[in-house]
């Protein structure tokens, strides 16, 4: 299939209303026309944590979230993408509390990576997980085989708690790729169109390397992915946060990559008022990507941002967002921080409170992300103009529920309500509307503090003007019968 050129929404099956019958409402009543590019719905498979990144099963849909007919039904009027975390599975799975049960002697035993597999005598090396890119202080959890009372000890790239929530898959493994046969022919029934491959990036685990994005083991695995999901019409997504020559690595070849880049890039322009660095990144960067501003994470920084930015300047950037209310995920292992201990992985914030509520900063931010090369996706707290929900980091102590606000029905027809939501559905429209969109790109020339973006096809031509001292943002088309019009954001 083919992507749609439009704007898609990004949302949990729960935070829109409460649930996917009440999520399906909220898009029929009022977003019919404005996501045409269709619905990521993050994880609503049932889930033991890391709010539906650590799934039990992908055969499943989460009953407090509703049922697999609540997610055709909304296929039915909007295209629907998933996401399947290659990586790991939740320790609660019946595969993994198998494997708990009966250790080697289970039928799942073979989808983990135990240790011998990595070692050959089953005992971790520090030498080698020191080379290792860490997401937690070691690479593995010990767990109590309850028929034997023996240890074993599994790979886990992921998890706060120790052992981990999140166990990692052998990708190596035949009975893993029947697994994955199995969810995909599971998302093909329910009409499921975009597959996202979570945390793809770290799927190879080969001694002497870091363990992250090791090449060419990955693309063999993505290249028979892919060959499974061209089979049943589905578009695969890797997600990768990596050194931006990684992700141009995979767009040479042909996958679809996220433009993580981006929303740094246009954070930047919008509080140093100097569009010199992403006037030079939109003209050199791949145009198969999916551009975003904002996620159920926060704003990446390292690995993303390496070699492009400036530490010191980053680290500016950094506490003007937490002085405007951000936290910040760090990075763990110390070969990835740079050599001055700057460490921030991500900014965690909502994009509107980043930029002070101020409507016309935000709507700027947006129509540059809309004009970008790409598939535009709209995290549903930006879409409704939402404000860091502090209370929620403080009830959780999860630094990412920041920008994870649970909206009722009432308060989405609130913010509907508001000037700025109005004014970013009408931007919303037109970038879904106007055909120029689906022609030719260039960034014209402008003093550092405007931006100027065009697109033109045939007799259809738009052209955005920022300028970045007052935030005022118009845009120049070709309307009807190719009459001259302006419209301002």
């Amino acid at each position: 299939m083919a992507i749609n050129n439009q704007v898609q929404l990004i949302t949990y099956p729960d935070s829109m209303g409460g649930d996917l019958k009440s999520l399906n409402h909220v898009l029929s009543t009022y977003f019919l026309e404005t996501f045409k590019g269709g619905v990521h719905i993050l994880p609503p498979f049932p889930s033991s944590g890391d709010r539906g990144f650590a799934p039990l099963t992908y055969l499943e849909i989460e009953p407090s979230h509703g049922t697999w007919d609540d997610i055709k039904t909304i296929g039915s009027k909007f295209d629907v993408l998933l996401d399947l975390m290659v990586n790991h599975i939740s320790r609660k799975s019946d595969y993994f509390q198998d494997f708990l049960k009966k250790g080697r002697n289970s039928e799942y035993a073979d989808l983990f990576l135990t240790l011998d597999k990595i070692w050959e005598d089953g005992k971790p090396v520090q030498e080698d997980i020191d080379k290792m890119f860490l997401r937690r202080t070691l690479p593995y959890s010990s767990y109590i085989i309850e028929e034997t009372g023996e240890e074993e000890k599994v790979w886990t790239t992921f998890g706060k708690e120790d052992p981990s929530e999140q166990i990692d898959f052998d990708i190596e493994s035949d009975k893993v790729k029947q697994l994955f046969i199995d969810f995909f022919m599971n998302f093909k029934k329910q009409n499921v169109k975009i597959v996202r491959l979570d945390a793809v990036g770290y799927i190879i685990k080969k001694l002497g390397t870091s363990c992250f994005f090791i090449e060419p083991d990955l693309y063999e695995f993505l290249d028979w992915m892919k060959e499974l999901a061209d089979s049943l019409d589905i578009e695969l997504l890797p997600e990768v946060h990596a050194h931006y020559s990684v992700q141009y690595k995979l767009a040479e070849r042909g996958y679809w990559i996220y433009d993580f880049i981006l929303p740094y890039r246009i954070l930047d322009t919008m509080i140093t008022k100097s569009s010199s660095d992403l006037r030079h990144y939109l003209k050199t960067r791949p145009e198969k990507q999916f551009t975003m501003l904002d996620c159920h994470d926060g704003i990446p920084v390292k690995p993303d941002m390496d070699d492009l930015i400036d530490p010191k300047e980053a680290k500016e950037l950094v506490d003007v967002c937490v002085e405007r209310g951000a936290n910040l995920s760090l990075i763990l292992s110390d070969d990835q921080k740079d050599d001055d201990g700057f460490d921030v992985h991500q900014i965690r914030c909502s994009y509107y409170s980043v930029l002070n509520c101020d409507g016309d900063a935000y709507l700027a931010a947006r129509a540059i992300q809309l004009f970008t090369p790409g598939i535009p996706q709209v995290y549903y707290v930006g879409l409704l103009a939402g404000e860091n929900d502090v209370e929620k980091v403080i009830r959780t102590g999860e630094g990412r529920e920041i920008n994870r606000h649970n909206f009722t029905l009432e308060e989405i027809e609130k913010s509907l309500e508001k000037d700025v939501v109005k004014r970013l559905l009408k931007l919303i429209h037109f970038r879904n509307d106007y055909d120029a969109f689906n022609g030719n790109f260039q960034v014209l020339d402008s003093v550092d503090d405007e931006i100027h973006l065009t697109w033109n096809k045939k007799d259809k031509r738009c052209t955005l003007f920022i300028d970045l001292k007052t935030k005022k943002t118009v845009i120049d088309y070709i309307g009807e019968n190719g009459v001259e019009t302006q419209y301002s954001v």
